[in-house]
């Protein structure tokens, strides 16, 4: 009878995790600032065709009209052409970037080598508008926010006011359906055998950053500068696993991004889609929680709570980054069909 019961109990947890929802989520990028930020929303997009993951919309930080274009461009290459997106108004680092450019790129006749509908930001919506709008279309405490630009958008939605998608300001309308918000800032352990690093998404927007460290409602999980350097993408794969088609929008995306000095580059974002859709596969520690403070130079400090505390950063062991890189390599690689 136990044995019985045994096996019942485990066909069960089975079933809920093969029927598992997926995770609701909308991506907040600074897209063209680094190349890691493509290879994200790549992992987003092949997790989405596995139905681990809705994507919502994405948002932009980078205030370039080629940021959306670009990332219309990566939804469309893999799938997804219809996805919301919305745009910051000014906002940081309106330099084009080094492969946004891939968004107006032309073959030897003319069309489109990446084709897409959204020919510049300037067409697309306000992130702020669109945030409001998509928020409260969910359930209650229902999606995953993930940022990995700047702190620029969702400070702002921080600020919103009442409009025509919602009766409540941003603040109640974030309490009201956001589950947790993953975003990959800050440093919380030595870097390079120093204590004050001053990470890049941080210090470009210090008033925004200082804003939602200090007023946002629920948990927030922090991919700290450390997590990145010690979860490196092989270059070896960059340059020998995507040659299954001529042209391929993250290779020449990414060999546009580092093209020299061949090396395992860094990658910061990808961690924040790994946990925010397997938080429960051990790819990371968290630590205590806590509260995080930004200081007027743009450097993050953390301090364990007594009692609560919504902040807890990621941890990482040398085997965990290994697991992790390898996960990195799958997801990445899976070639770019349609989503059915």
């Amino acid at each position: 009878m136990k044995k019985n019961l045994l096996i019942a109990t485990l066909l069960g947890f089975l079933s809920a995790a093969l029927h598992a929802e997926p995770v609701k989520m909308i991506f907040d990028t600074d897209m063209g600032n680094d190349i890691d930020d493509a290879m994200a929303l790549v992992m987003i997009h092949n997790l989405a065709k596995r139905g681990a993951v809705d994507l919502l919309a994405v948002t932009s930080t980078k205030d370039h009209p080629l940021s959306a274009a670009y990332i219309d461009a990566l939804n469309t290459y893999y799938g997804f052409p219809d996805i919301p997106i919305g745009v910051v108004r000014n906002g940081a680092t309106p330099e084009e970037g080094r492969y946004n450019g891939f968004a107006t790129k032309t073959d030897d006749e003319g069309n489109l080598l990446y084709p897409h509908d959204l020919k510049s930001g300037d067409d697309a919506p306000e992130a702020v508008a669109l945030l409001r709008q998509t928020l409260a279309a969910q359930p209650d405490h229902s999606v995953m926010l993930v940022q990995v630009g700047f702190f620029t958008n969702y400070s702002r939605l921080l600020d919103s006011g009442p409009d025509e998608h919602s009766d409540l300001d941003g603040k109640a309308l974030i309490e009201a359906k956001v589950k947790e918000l993953v975003i990959m800032a800050g440093a919380f352990q030595t870097i390079r055998y120093g204590t004050q690093h001053l990470e890049y998404n941080v210090v470009k927007d210090i008033p925004s950053a200082q804003k939602l460290a200090k007023d946002w409602p629920t948990r927030v999980v922090w991919s700290g500068f450390e997590i990145g350097i010690h979860s490196t993408y092989p270059w070896k794969s960059m340059v020998e696993d995507y040659n299954y088609i001529e042209n391929h929008l993250l290779k020449d995306s990414y060999l546009a991004y580092v093209p020299s000095k061949p090396h395992d580059r860094p990658t910061w974002d990808l961690s924040c889609v790994i946990y925010a859709i397997y938080p429960d596969r051990d790819y990371f520690y968290l630590s205590p929680p806590g509260a995080v403070t930004v200081n007027d130079e743009g450097r993050t400090d953390f301090k364990p709570a007594k009692e609560g505390g919504k902040d807890v950063y990621l941890i990482m062991s040398n085997d965990q980054a290994a697991r992790l890189q390898e996960a990195y390599v799958q997801l990445c690689t899976q070639p770019p069909a349609p989503a059915r």
